[in-house]
């Protein structure tokens, strides 16, 4: 059974920065992007096909399309027998999977490098030759249906989520979950994931990213070798769905059997996509950190440890989402602590960054924050490869990963504060709170 991914990378020890070499970029005669990042610790290469495609493509009545395929491309193709090409990839001493996002579906291998071209083999198969069969989809989809249920329907804090987007977004399509409504899934077909297949499932929509003990030329052998024999596939535009302006702050109240409340409140703030200039964006950055990222940030710090109104607290941000995205804050209030006391906590750190320019020590350490980030992330293939799949996949260029330093050195302690004022308002605030509740009569689980 597969599950859709959750994406966290263990960083153990610092990276010996001489083993890595400069990334190579390449576009194939049909359109297709190679990435390459030799890395030559150790001889081991990670492999991953990048489609660009998630669930924020799927129109109304069709959504967790982009997750049941990603499930069904391991059900073989007209060469490779379902779940074989799991098993050719454990007979080389590899590993493999997949993963579905709202912005892009990727599939990764990660094995010695000798074995690199087997994997693109069969990743170029699938890409052309993938069959749909009546009883596997049937199979499949009935496993995201209790996927769905394990991670959202019977998970408070999933089912919160799910809700707050669904309720903060009229029009965008992150309002759809990843891995789709329920009634979607129970009525969704094979021939949806034929014609999604079919529409998406094309050279030109995908990128090639290697990372690991290789040489740029030799894997652009190879992808040519198995990639630019396919023909390009004929496909419809996206068509972008703008947010309408929000005029006032929206809230929802979830009451679910659960042990604990819990609280969102998001701002919507724009991405680099759609920023008015683009220092705001790193702007935001900077306060998102300052604000709830990490144990030294004011959230944790203030509203945790000094108040101890909460007893986790947080915030997030994505200035390079696809689309016009939200700055989000997540708190579990302190035991007898009414959800309303931390709404006004969380407030009031806001309204600290509203009236006051941060300190240019707050402002060093979200540098600090980033260059070890950056350290810590070539610690890992698997996370370069990622970093970069997802830029791309987003829209930006992978390059913007190596100018996110010398930009956020740029922001200055007034900018942090001219877009608190700006984005922080009510105007673009949605508040969720889930309150626990009783089950109904007959439901109550043992202790």
């Amino acid at each position: 059974m597969r599950l859709l991914c959750s994406l966290f990378v263990g960083f153990l020890a610092m990276p010996v920065l001489a083993a890595q070499g400069k990334v190579e970029e390449f576009v194939l005669d049909n359109g297709m992007k190679v990435i390459v990042q030799p890395d030559h610790r150790a001889a081991v290469v990670v492999s991953q096909l990048w489609y660009k495609v998630g669930s924020s493509y799927e129109l109304p009545g069709t959504t967790g399309v982009s997750h049941v395929l990603e499930h069904m491309m391991f059900k073989g193709t007209k060469k490779v027998g379902p779940d074989e090409f799991s098993r050719i990839i454990a007979a080389l001493g590899g590993s493999e999977n997949a993963f579905t996002g709202g912005d892009y579906t990727a599939y990764f291998e990660t094995l010695s490098k000798q074995h690199l071209e087997r994997a693109l083999e069969l990743e170029a198969d699938r890409m052309r030759n993938l069959q749909l069969d009546e009883k596997e989809f049937r199979r499949e989809v009935a496993v995201v249906r209790e996927e769905r249920r394990l991670r959202t329907d019977d998970n408070p804090n999933g089912l919160l989520w799910e809700q707050f987007n669904a309720v903060a977004w009229r029009v965008s399509p992150y309002r759809n979950p990843v891995i789709g409504w329920m009634h979607d899934l129970e009525t969704m077909t094979i021939a949806d994931l034929q014609q999604w297949y079919e529409q998406w499932y094309s050279p030109d929509n995908a990128i090639l990213v290697v990372v690991g003990d290789v040489q740029p030329l030799e894997v652009l052998a190879l992808a040519k070798k198995h990639f630019e024999p396919l023909p390009v596939r004929k496909r419809q535009g996206y068509k972008a769905r703008p947010e309408p302006e929000q005029k006032g702050v929206t809230r929802l109240a979830v009451s679910v059997p659960a042990k604990q409340p819990i609280l969102f409140m998001g701002y919507k703030s724009p991405a680099m996509v759609d920023v008015e200039e683009p220092w705001e964006a790193y702007a935001l950055v900077v306060l998102n950190s300052v604000l709830g990222e990490g144990d030294s940030s004011r959230l944790a710090s203030r509203v945790v440890r000094e108040q101890k109104l909460a007893v986790s607290v947080g915030s997030s941000y994505d200035a390079f989402s696809r689309l016009s995205g939200m700055l989000v804050l997540e708190a579990v209030p302190a035991e007898g602590v009414a959800l309303e006391t931390v709404e006004k906590a969380l407030r009031e750190q806001i309204a600290s960054l509203q009236n006051e320019p941060i300190s240019e020590e707050e402002l060093q350490r979200v540098v600090n924050q980033t260059v070890a980030k950056k350290v810590f992330a070539r610690d890992s293939l698997f996370y370069q490869a990622m970093l970069i799949g997802m830029r791309e996949t987003n829209g930006y260029d992978w390059k913007t990963l190596d100018q996110e330093l010398q930009h956020i050195r740029k922001i200055t302690p007034r900018q942090v504060q001219a877009v608190a004022r700006k984005y922080l308002v009510d105007a673009r605030l949605t508040v969720a709170m889930l309150e626990p509740g009783k089950a109904p009569a007959g439901e109550e689980k043992e202790p």
